[in-house]
């Protein structure tokens, strides 16, 4: 295990480019929230529906941070906290070379949260957390005589980012030379599945030939179907 340092914000301000922001004091809470979104499929006679697993849902880390600037005085000539704050409210603002916020990773030692998955998770384990920021409060808690603030914290929340490449490499999906049954979500295309189970969506045609369905674009909710081999 890694020595624990002071929390560090990557931040991408273009290709291959990252100022590196290190937090004035470690949070005392880390707030994670994971959720998945599932469906229900209602069967006739049956005491339950079934749930179907849809997709995953993006996920949220709230830092909680304080920023103090009264060690250089409180006087005349205090150092305004905004030195600080401002580089986590720049957060939410766009870069006018990437159109965009920033993407975000928040690291901070070997022991973060999520690091020591099971094996059956494959290679999701992570020692970081990147995101976009979704939002930034700020609250100034403390001002010089001329009204300089000094003290702050800032509640900084990132959504998870991730790009379809990584996801794919982390999941790596059930192997698509193996035949697989898939119980059909409302909502659900072809297309989709091809791209879950081959990471294709142009080889539905393979699932509508091994199930009989003439017409992809009429599909029926919790009907079982056959997700052939790809060799």
């Amino acid at each position: 295990m890694s020595i624990p340092v002071k929390g560090q914000l990557w931040i991408e301000v273009g290709e291959n480019d990252f100022d590196i922001v290190e937090v004035q004091f470690n949070p005392t809470e880390l707030s994670f929230e994971k959720n998945a979104q599932l469906a229900e499929i209602n069967i006739p006679g049956l005491d339950a529906p079934i749930q179907q697993f849809v997709r995953g849902q993006a996920e949220r880390l709230t830092l909680e941070l304080f920023c103090d600037t009264t060690e250089d005085g409180i006087g005349a000539n205090a150092r305004s906290v905004t030195a600080e704050t401002d580089k986590f409210f720049q957060l939410v603002k766009i870069i006018p070379t990437l159109h965009a916020p920033p993407v975000v990773t928040f690291s901070w030692h070997d022991e973060f949260p999520g690091n020591r998955l099971g094996e059956q998770w494959g290679n999701q384990r992570r020692t970081s957390f990147t995101g976009m920021a979704e939002s930034v409060r700020q609250k100034f808690t403390m001002f010089s005589p001329e009204g300089v603030p000094l003290r702050a914290t800032v509640t900084l929340v990132l959504r998870e980012w991730r790009p379809i490449e990584q996801q794919f490499n982390e999941l790596n999906l059930s192997s698509p030379d193996r035949t697989h049954a898939h119980v059909l979500a409302a909502g659900e295309t072809l297309s989709a599945l091809a791209a879950r189970y081959y990471e294709r969506p142009g080889l539905w045609r393979p699932i509508a030939e091994a199930n009989g369905i003439d017409d992809p674009r009429r599909l029926t909710p919790g009907a079982v179907l056959l997700i052939p081999a790809q060799r």
